[in-house]
């Protein structure tokens, strides 16, 4: 397992994360741009997917809640975890 691949697969769930909850923020007070709803729409859809391609390589970012069904073997248990990185 490369760490460092890891880490930046890692990094760039974090980034895109990071502009998802600015955007939502940003549209609890500007709710009628409509430029800003699609660019939220945009980067969750990246996330979803950074999430997904991150999973299937290095296993759940969460013990339960995002990840859905677990493959054997339980991979949540095997490190290093997201936060040890």
């Amino acid at each position: 397992m490369d760490i460092s691949e890891q880490a930046a697969m890692l990094k760039r769930v974090q980034e895109i994360e990071f502009v998802a909850i600015e955007l939502n923020l940003y549209l609890d007070t500007h709710p009628c741009d409509a430029e800003a709803v699609n660019d939220y729409n945009c980067a969750v859809e990246i996330l979803k997917q950074l999430k997904k391609e991150y999973e299937k390589c290095y296993g759940p970012l969460l013990n339960f809640g995002w990840g859905g069904y677990s493959q054997a073997p339980w991979r949540w248990a095997m490190g290093p975890w997201p936060w040890e990185l």
